[in-house]
């Protein structure tokens, strides 16, 4: 893999992302007021925000770190801290995005947790803490004997790509559900595609391609770091495959 396509692979995911979280910005204020943090639906507006930038792309961003070829030489301690803290920064975006979708629903008394995009997405945010757990006691931590780290390493992985799989379908579903709360009651409905749902549904499917990008490079064993013993590639990448 030439050093010069990650790099131009990397700068497209990262315009992808901006453009993930922009549209989404976009489209709360736009059509939706903007944002406030008072209880209201204005404060409803952060939910879709937060997670976005959270669950979707500084996750994605967070999980690509072991892919650089700068990570594949040196000590491993720094890009492991790396790793756990955009994580945790992930997260805590999470938590608040969560935070202003329930506290929107008590002030305007309604139920939480019925529909199926609740169910899914919090299933993923409960998968992402026993993650991130797992990995900061396994991981960084320096009790875990090699054999434990052998053995937890491809489950570690496993979920790791399972939690944006699911991350990206709660996107899509709360995308899809939010249109057709906005737009039962409006002079327009879903189905003739105002040009809420056009840009709406754009946004969802640059969501889909972002996260389609992250986990190809993820799995493709061409972008992972090199076993013990290939120092040769290792440096043939860092000077651009010569």
């Amino acid at each position: 893999m030439a050093v010069g396509w990650f790099y131009l692979s990397v700068l497209a995911l990262c315009s992808l992302g901006s453009m993930c979280i922009l549209f989404t910005i976009y489209w709360m204020r736009y059509w939706h007021g903007g944002f406030a943090w008072d209880g209201s639906i204005l404060m409803f507006n952060w939910h879709p925000v937060l997670m976005v930038t959270g669950m979707v792309v500084l996750y994605s961003a967070a999980s690509l770190v072991y892919r650089l070829p700068q990570s594949w030489v040196g000590p491993r301690l720094p890009w492991k801290s790396g790793h756990a803290a955009m994580h945790l920064l992930a997260f805590l975006l999470t938590v608040l995005g969560l935070h202003a979708v329930f506290e929107f629903h008590n002030h305007a008394k309604i139920p939480n947790l019925y529909s199926l995009h609740s169910w899914l997405g919090i299933t993923t945010v409960f998968l992402f803490a026993c993650q991130w757990f797992l990995g900061f006691s396994v991981f960084l931590l320096p009790w875990a004997s090699m054999w434990l780290r052998s053995l937890l390493k491809p489950i570690h992985v496993f979920f790791g790509a399972s939690i944006l799989s699911l991350a990206i379908a709660s996107v899509i579903s709360g995308i899809n559900e939010k249109l057709f709360f906005s737009l039962k009651n409006g002079t327009k409905s879903y189905s003739n595609l105002p040009s809420e749902a056009v840009f709406a549904n754009c946004a969802g499917m640059l969501v889909v391609v972002f996260g389609l990008l992250v986990l190809y490079i993820l799995l493709a064993s061409s972008w992972k770091r090199p076993e013990p013993g290939m120092q040769a590639e290792r440096e043939a990448l860092l000077h651009g495959g010569e």
